[in-house]
């Protein structure tokens, strides 16, 4: 009847009997394995790794006198869920303790210059081209490759400031502007760190703060029955 140990006090279960109650009886509750089978205690593994993840960081966010709001549960987007892996993903989406754990932990993390410097060099591309066209009804920007073919290859070569028929296009290329296609990679690049910065430590504390049951185990343990990935 115990979920766990923290700090070696062992933890009761009723909190998993819950959790699960609640999931069975819930929206997807159809997409749930079959009571009994090995991917229902596959499941029962997961959840209860999201609640030691929980009561973890409830205990630091006591100790650390963290400001825990009551606040409903958060969405992290795929890429953020993917960094911080299914566990405590759920366990930050459904816990403010956690969360606000995280904010105390990661509040100092930035990318290095060296990271921001590489990923430019990675994803910048030269500036977009749009063209200022001056019709006989008035101007507008446009990209020259949304322009019908024909026209855009006749201003193309028509000298600067001419007007030019095509069919029944008439248009003049006034200017042509560089647009910058890159933006700054700081923010994104700050919130990867950061979530990788957290699985780093929440790793070190679950090692050393937690002690795992039988038939608790962390699903993907492949010293436990159920766990039936095979490369």
């Amino acid at each position: 009847m115990t979920l766990g140990l923290l700090d070696g006090h062992p933890l009761p279960r009723t909190a998993l009997d819950r959790r699960l109650a609640a999931l069975r009886a819930g929206p997807r509750s159809t997409a749930l394995p079959q009571e009994g089978s090995s991917e229902d205690r596959q499941l029962t593994r997961w959840v209860a790794q999201v609640l030691l993840t929980e009561a973890l960081c409830e205990a630091v966010a006591t100790e650390r006198q963290l400001s825990v709001a009551a606040a409903g549960p958060a969405r992290l987007d795929q890429q953020a869920a993917v960094e911080l892996g299914s566990i405590t993903a759920a366990a930050y989406e459904g816990s403010a303790a956690v969360r606000a754990v995280y904010e105390a932990v990661t509040a100092d993390i930035q990318p290095s210059p060296a990271d921001i410097a590489h990923y430019r060099t990675l994803t910048t591309r030269p500036p977009a081209t749009r063209w200022y066209i001056a019709l006989p009804d008035g101007g507008f920007e446009a990209d020259p490759d949304t322009l019908p073919t024909a026209l855009a290859e006749a201003l193309r070569t028509a000298p600067p400031g001419e007007q030019v028929t095509v069919g029944p296009w008439q248009a003049t290329l006034l200017a042509t502007l560089a647009v910058p296609r890159s933006h700054d990679p700081t923010p994104a690049l700050r919130a990867a760190a950061r979530r990788a910065a957290f699985v780093r430590w929440l790793d070190r504390e679950r090692a050393q703060r937690l002690t795992l049951v039988d038939g608790l185990e962390h699903p993907g343990d492949p010293a436990q029955p159920d766990n039936h990935h095979r490369h």
